[in-house]
């Protein structure tokens, strides 16, 4: 390697490591071509766009032309449930795609879940695609790091989701670590500055349960003159979009229908230990004890709420107590739990997104990534300290192809005000987080790359 070809790999507006598009399919939208382009180019990326906007057939079109160059076979991973739908756009769009759950790698692309992996070997595919990344925070610590050892030799590599870390930024090397960019801690050390106890830093890293600093926490915040470079680096690998104008594009028939979201309070039948009346819980044991204690009067509200809907009606939980209760008092109503057999799990789901099942209740960490319930428009939420959870959740409903208004019910206690205003802190730091990414993004999309290096080096004649 040249001393030029060293600083060329240094650069921030990145390497590329794939090739010219060989299929670039009619059927899919300018913006999508678009993306398929850079990512087959780049070989290994991230594509980071919203709900709706068509990471499934991309993800189709970017395998089948991985397969044309290589001759080999590409992995797609996906969520409980969401391999069903891989299979019926492939079968749409006239792609070969099979769905396998014990490791035996089939022709041209395979389907499987993220539970499945280590069924499975690395070394019987030239491709990995990775559904819903964002997904694998929700993973155990095992399935996390299996992910990444299954891909870190693979030649091709690609990272599908809608949300990325929006309210944890050091998660991005999650991503970029999954890409043989750099590593997380690589990642911290060039942009982040670590800060303890310090109020005044921007928290960019793991923020306390109740939102607010506790104890000895270690926050990380980018550093003053690292912001641009950071975002500048993240658009070297991936591209973001929650919609086509973003890109250039005309926004078209990618218009949301209104979202309605409506808060409900609903009074606590008994008060805390030792207190005459409600105040608003303070820490994450405070608003456990706020949450167990007030199950009954919240789930009769979504029952209430779900009843007069005629419609499918999706409910989100957090506790076991609040969905056994919500399927014994909500009409018409089936569980989703973690302890059911995966295969019960994704007959339920998929029963539900066609219509076959009025109403669900789950819990976010099992249903909300993936999978497409255009069918429905009315979902219930009890409050969460996850933002991720919270937007997924919506966008199970509200994504783009959806015709019909969404009506969002978040049932609520006083005792829970610090939950909701900490919900609405992350969404704020999202928006943020999408807006510098799109706007380095777009700026890195000008960027010629040049030589500056023109000049022969020359060893001095005292040598």
């Amino acid at each position: 390697m040249t001393y030029a070809e060293f600083l060329d790999r240094k650069a921030q507006i990145g390497t590329e490591s794939g090739f010219e598009a060989l299929w670039i399919p009619d059927w899919l939208y300018d913006f999508q071509k678009s993306l398929l382009s850079w990512s087959i180019k780049k070989g290994r990326c991230a594509i980071l766009a919203d709900c709706g906007l068509g990471k499934t057939p991309i993800e189709l079109a970017w395998a089948e032309n991985v397969i044309r160059k290589t001759a080999g076979r590409v992995l797609i991973l996906t969520p409980l449930a969401v391999s069903y739908q891989h299979l019926r756009e492939a079968a749409k769009f006239g792609v070969e795609c099979h769905r396998s759950t014990d490791g035996k790698p089939q022709r041209n692309i395979t389907v499987t879940n993220y539970q499945r992996l280590h069924l499975f070997s690395s070394d019987d595919f030239i491709g990995v695609i990775c559904d819903e990344a964002s997904a694998l925070k929700s993973f155990s610590g095992q399935t996390r790091k299996l992910v990444t050892e299954f891909t870190r030799k693979t030649p091709y590599r690609l990272l599908a989701t809608a949300t990325a870390a929006p309210n944890d930024y050091i998660e991005l090397g999650t991503l970029s670590e999954a890409l043989g960019e750099l590593g997380q801690m690589e990642m911290l050390a060039r942009f982040f500055k670590n800060d303890e106890n310090c109020i005044k830093s921007r928290k960019c890293g793991r923020w306390a349960e109740n939102g607010q600093m506790r104890g000895p926490i270690k926050f990380w915040r980018l550093k003053g003159h690292a912001e641009i470079p950071f975002w500048r680096w993240v658009a070297s690998w991936a591209r973001a979009c929650r919609r086509p104008s973003d890109l250039g594009f005309y926004d078209g028939r990618f218009i949301l229908p209104p979202l309605i979201e409506n808060q409900h309070l609903v009074k606590a039948n008994t008060l805390p230990d030792g207190m005459l009346f409600q105040l608003p819980a303070i820490g994450l044991d405070e608003q456990r004890d706020e949450r167990r204690r007030t199950i009954k009067e919240g789930c009769e509200k979504v029952a209430e709420l779900v009843t007069k809907n005629e419609a499918q009606s999706l409910m989100w939980c957090h506790l076991n107590p609040e969905g056994d209760l919500l399927e014994k008092t909500v009409p018409d109503c089936k569980q989703v739990k973690g302890s059911d057999p995966d295969e019960e799990k994704e007959e339920t789901l998929v029963a539900f997104a066609n219509g076959q099942l009025k109403n669900l209740v789950t819990k976010e960490k099992i249903a909300a990534w993936g999978l497409n319930f255009q069918r429905c428009a009315h979902i219930t939420f009890f409050p969460s300290h996850s933002f991720e959870g919270y937007y997924q959740g919506i966008r199970r409903c509200w994504r783009f192809g959806q015709t019909k208004p969404v009506v969002v019910d978040i049932v609520t206690t006083e005792g829970e005000a610090n939950v909701t205003a900490n919900l609405q802190r992350k969404a704020a730091a999202a928006d943020r987080m999408f807006t510098s990414l799109v706007a380095e993004m777009n700026q890195a999309t000008h960027i010629k790359r040049t030589n500056p290096f023109t000049q022969e080096m020359e060893i001095p004649s005292w040598l």
